[in-house]
């Protein structure tokens, strides 16, 4: 790992910064019209980013376009995980507020406009 990996994850007296809304892996599959399998090998292979919440893996709901998953997301999860980011650092990451960017975090950002400044910052990381 490198010494750019956030450890704990939050700043004390404050939450994590989260998504609000999420989708489970039956909802995501069926949102993307692919079988259960499909969706575990999207995120096997870093297309999707899944984390446990309440015991159950979930997706952030935003990252999913009503048909596909957003153009360049896999990008930023490879460069994340190139940086040493597991997936827990990596949605801390997509959702950490920046006053910089267009609606307010990466995640918001990668859908937009602003994609290619999202995966300049996350190959930064990994310097």
């Amino acid at each position: 790992m490198t010494d750019s990996v956030p450890t704990d994850g939050a700043v004390p007296g404050t939450a994590p910064a989260e998504p609000t809304d999420w989708l489970t892996l039956p909802d995501v599959a069926e949102r993307l019209d692919l079988p259960i399998s499909k969706v575990h090998q999207k995120i096997r292979d870093r297309e999707l980013i899944a984390v446990r919440r309440d015991g159950i893996r979930r997706i952030p709901a935003d990252l999913v376009a009503n048909p596909t998953v957003l153009k360049h997301l896999p990008g930023v999860l490879n460069l994340l995980a190139d940086a040493g980011y597991d997936d827990e650092a990596a949605l801390r990451w997509l959702y950490e507020p920046d006053d910089t960017l267009p609606g307010g975090t990466p995640a918001t950002a990668l859908g937009g406009d602003q994609a290619r400044e999202i995966k300049r910052r996350a190959q930064a990381l990994g310097f």
